[in-house]
């Protein structure tokens, strides 16, 4: 049989059709089993635990003075002298302005000589009274001699006598009620010496000597603040309030003090909710003896939560949200439910869920609404959170 000479050119091309024919027979192959059917997709699932709650949450706070005080003038004077000054430090009961008013001088000077005239005219009385009871007592005696004393003179005498003994208590009236007239005036005299009432630090001072004062002035003299003891109030938010208990010590820091912690004691609960804020105050007293601490600073103050009973918790990715719904994904017969959930506080890597799920359900680890409600899965176990 003669030999066949075939070209290196046209073998290639024989070869490369060969393989172009096996290609096009193998592809409809390959892409029906892309395209075929494959069973439930696989999600990887963690059960819902359930252990007491026991967080550290970071509040806002403010502390106030103990004790706060405006004094102001409660007569028309002018200042005589102020002895402090903003930053003073006062005493409960040390002078701190005085003022003088030369109309009460005055009024006193009136009032006095009032008195005079009403305790004279008292003693007048008396003694008028002290010698018609003698006339009375000698024309009575006499009378017992028949026919000396005339019987309508005994009665006059008598009567007189009755008379003095009214006199006498009216003019004790009029002399009591001069003497507290003048007693009233001297103690609006007392109101020209403006003292403290309780020991503290001047925070404001407003008037010099020579200004004009009185009650109806709108700005106090002084103001006096108490910031050896502070007021560490705290508005707690409504869903944090429960277990709030008096005598609790907390911790809180300052942003003069950064690298530093301070702790005060739960000394007054408000007992009700602010509507307008949802909060309620509560009151830390903290001891500022060391005057370290200013009234008026900010705090962060570090408030424990505690739940009354063991809560429910998911890991956070479990937790999917959609326009106005929050869910998680449970699995239950190997088909996916949605179940509306609350979240709560978050503890470590898990977060506080409240809804229709109980301890051990299957949930999925990465919440998402791309796993439809209903579909049928295949379960996976993750190691909890």
């Amino acid at each position: 049989m003669p030999a066949i000479l075939v070209r290196p050119r046209a073998a290639l091309s024989v070869w490369s059709c060969l393989a172009l024919t096996a290609c096009r027979g193998q592809a409809p192959a390959q892409t029906a089993a892309q395209q075929a059917p494959g069973g439930p997709p696989t999600i990887e699932v963690v059960r819902v635990v359930e252990q007491p709650l026991d967080v550290t949450l970071s509040l806002p706070g403010e502390l106030n003075p103990h004790q706060s005080v405006a004094l102001f003038a409660r007569v028309s004077g002018f200042v005589k002298t102020i002895r402090v000054d903003r930053g003073s430090q006062v005493r409960t009961g040390e002078s701190i302005a005085v003022l003088e008013a030369p109309e009460l001088v005055a009024q006193r000077s009136e009032a006095q000589s009032k008195l005079q005239a009403a305790e004279a005219q008292l003693g007048s009385v008396r003694s008028k009274a002290e010698a018609d009871a003698s006339t009375y007592d000698r024309l009575k005696a006499a009378a017992a001699t028949p026919g000396v004393v005339a019987g309508n003179d005994l009665v006059v005498a008598q009567k007189a006598v009755e008379a003095n003994q009214a006199q006498i208590a009216a003019a004790q009236q009029t002399v009591e009620a001069v003497r507290q007239a003048l007693n009233s005036i001297r103690d609006v005299e007392g109101y020209l010496r403006i003292t403290a009432p309780f020991s503290g630090v001047v925070t404001e001072r407003n008037v010099h000597p020579g200004a004009l004062v009185g009650p109806g002035t709108a700005t106090p003299i002084v103001r006096i603040v108490d910031s050896h003891r502070l007021r560490l109030v705290v508005p707690v938010p409504e869903s944090y309030t429960a277990g709030v208990k008096a005598g609790a010590v907390l911790s809180f820091s300052v942003a003069a003090y950064p690298a530093q912690t301070f702790s005060g004691t739960v000394s007054r609960i408000a007992q009700t909710i602010e509507v307008g804020t949802r909060t309620m105050a509560v009151e830390l007293e903290v001891n500022n003896a060391a005057a370290r601490l200013s009234p008026g600073t900010f705090c962060q103050v570090r408030w424990p939560v505690r739940r009354t009973s063991p809560s429910l918790l998911v890991p956070r990715g479990s937790i999917a949200s959609t326009t106005g719904r929050t869910f998680v994904i449970r699995v239950r017969g190997g088909r996916t439910e949605w179940v509306d959930v609350k979240t709560g506080l978050a503890s470590g890597t898990l977060v506080e869920v409240f809804g229709d799920l109980r301890p051990g359900d299957e949930v999925a680890s990465r919440g998402t609404d791309e796993i439809r409600a209903g579909m049928p899965v295949v379960v996976k176990q993750t190691k909890a959170a």
